[in-house]
């Protein structure tokens, strides 16, 4: 279990360390303060939306959680991977739902994201985060 929560060595090498540092907070900073922090409350047409997606209302507080949450907890390093699959798992809804059928200027940031995210949960969250703390 700790692997998975905390697991992921990083990159090879300290500098490709500092690459991790610098993508896990210019990232999580900006859906957690861009996107996130945005969405609270989750306002009505956004409420409706996740419903219109037949999803419960409920999601539209777990979108914003994800996002500001796991944007938190990805600049911290902490819970990388768990809040990094939060993460894609709302980008995967935004892309291939929300802005399925929207031009790709409106799906790039719901890509990048959601890339970003996935990057961290198959890799952790590098030496210099909370979780190479706790793994040793």
């Amino acid at each position: 279990m700790t692997k998975h929560l905390f697991g992921g060595a990083g990159g090879a090498s300290a500098g490709a360390d500092l690459g991790f540092l610098a993508m896990r907070l210019v990232a999580g900073l900006g859906i957690a303060f861009g996107h996130g922090i945005l969405k609270l409350p989750p306002s009505e047409g956004f409420v409706k939306g996740v419903v219109g997606m037949g999803m419960p209302a409920f999601m539209a507080w777990g979108a914003t959680f994800a996002e500001l949450g796991g944007g938190i907890l990805l600049v911290l390093g902490l819970f990388t991977r768990p809040a990094a699959a939060l993460i894609l798992f709302t980008m995967c809804v935004a892309l291939f739902g929300v802005h399925a059928a929207q031009p790709f200027a409106r799906q790039e940031l719901a890509l990048l994201y959601g890339v970003i995210a996935l990057f961290f949960v198959l890799s952790g969250a590098g030496r210099f985060s909370i979780d190479s703390m706790i793994r040793k």
